[in-house]
């Protein structure tokens, strides 16, 4: 794993790498068909890089503060947060349940002359296969899964004692349904219809829940907050009305 998409495809011609490599391209346009996540990816960032450093007491002022460190990134799509994490100088496994993203985030890695270990695999194989990791970035992905506690469950078997796990989802409630999936889906089509079932989404105190009961330790939460003026996305103290994030730890 970790290697070039031509040295681990070597079946693969030329004709065949072009279009990962066009697709990559696609992906990391931040006008394309990716463009919400390009605009949230900024404040996911400085929250998730914020908490590391402090956690690891880390200097981000420093060349590669995160040297040492390894980082797995579950749902990791094409690499949008595995790259600035390999760039930080952290070991980066990045891990997809859609195979499709995998070729991709490999070509826009090695496009980038990124080390980054990829992988199509879920988070239950790896800790079945005894992995760890320093830290987990747990990115949007808990409202998708059939069983959420089963799944952090996972995710904490995966980090090292001490460890951090970073969790974004949606919070559950009628501004959450006109913001996430009327907004969103239907009348700015940002996401393809059907992406999110309001149903599957998670309020921060059931996600408090959830996180202790999966043996982890809730220490923070935050939200993201999109303001329609400046078209940006903002770290919010009390607005967890649609988007948020959590910190918690794994206990020593």
């Amino acid at each position: 794993m970790g290697k070039s998409l031509v040295t681990a495809t070597t079946t693969v011609d030329p004709s065949e790498i072009a279009k990962f490599e066009a697709m990559a391209a696609e992906w990391w346009d931040p006008n394309g068909k990716f463009k919400p996540l390009h605009m949230m990816n900024p404040v996911r960032l400085d929250y998730v890089t914020t908490q590391i450093a402090e956690e690891y007491d880390r200097d981000l002022e420093h060349a590669l503060p995160f040297t040492e460190l390894r980082i797995l990134d579950i749902g990791c799509g094409g690499g949008l947060l595995c790259e600035p994490m390999a760039r930080l100088g952290a070991t980066v496994v990045g891990v997809d349940a859609g195979g499709s993203n995998i070729p991709v985030a490999r070509a826009h890695a090695q496009q980038s002359g990124l080390d980054i270990d990829y992988r199509h695999t879920t988070a239950e194989a790896m800790g079945n296969a005894g992995e760890l990791f320093d830290v987990i970035l747990n990115m949007e992905v808990v409202e998708h899964v059939a069983d959420p506690l089963a799944y952090l469950t996972a995710c904490q078997r995966l980090l090292k004692p001490g460890g951090l796990h970073l969790c974004s989802t949606i919070n559950r409630n009628a501004k959450s349904f006109a913001a996430a999936i009327v907004g969103a889906e239907f009348i700015m089509r940002w996401l393809p219809k059907g992406t999110h079932d309001w149903a599957k989404f998670i309020t921060p105190d059931e996600l408090y829940a959830l996180l202790r009961q999966a043996g982890l330790d809730p220490v923070d939460r935050k939200g993201f907050q999109f303001n329609p003026v400046s078209w940006r996305w903002n770290l919010s103290d009390r607005d967890l009305s649609v988007n948020y994030v959590t910190a918690s730890l794994k206990p020593m």
